[in-house]
């Protein structure tokens, strides 16, 4: 199973990014997806959620201006960011809680950088 991360890059503060991961490979399905970012020198903090059903959540921080959402049938989670501000200026991961046939296991897609800069 490999989680491919993509959409970073380099934007405008008040501009916007769409990320994506795409999940591949043999399993049964996926429950919880997850964007998570760590900024130069701090820890990595979880930004939003989603489960399968499509119930969400969000840290503080980014509450109002990202959107998580996901696409069942293609294995993907998508980050929509708007009004992004240079405190979002970090390296996105997703990760995912995949079902296998003998149980759960997270796994976690390479890292997208996002660079908020006049």
């Amino acid at each position: 199973v490999q989680l491919q991360a993509s959409g970073g890059g380099l934007v405008q503060p008040g501009g916007s990014l769409r990320l994506s991961c795409a999940a591949s490979g043999r399993f049964f399905s996926i429950s919880n997806m997850r964007w998570y970012r760590q900024a130069p020198g701090k820890q990595r903090e979880l930004v939003a959620s989603i489960t399968r059903g499509g119930s969400t959540n969000y840290a503080d921080s980014v509450k109002g201006r990202f959107t998580i959402s996901r696409d069942n049938a293609k294995n993907t989670v998508f980050l929509q960011m708007t009004g992004l501000k240079p405190e979002d200026t970090a390296v996105y991961s997703c990760n995912a809680d995949v079902q296998m046939s003998w149980g759960t296991r997270l796994y976690w897609g390479q890292g997208t950088l996002v660079t908020v800069s006049s």
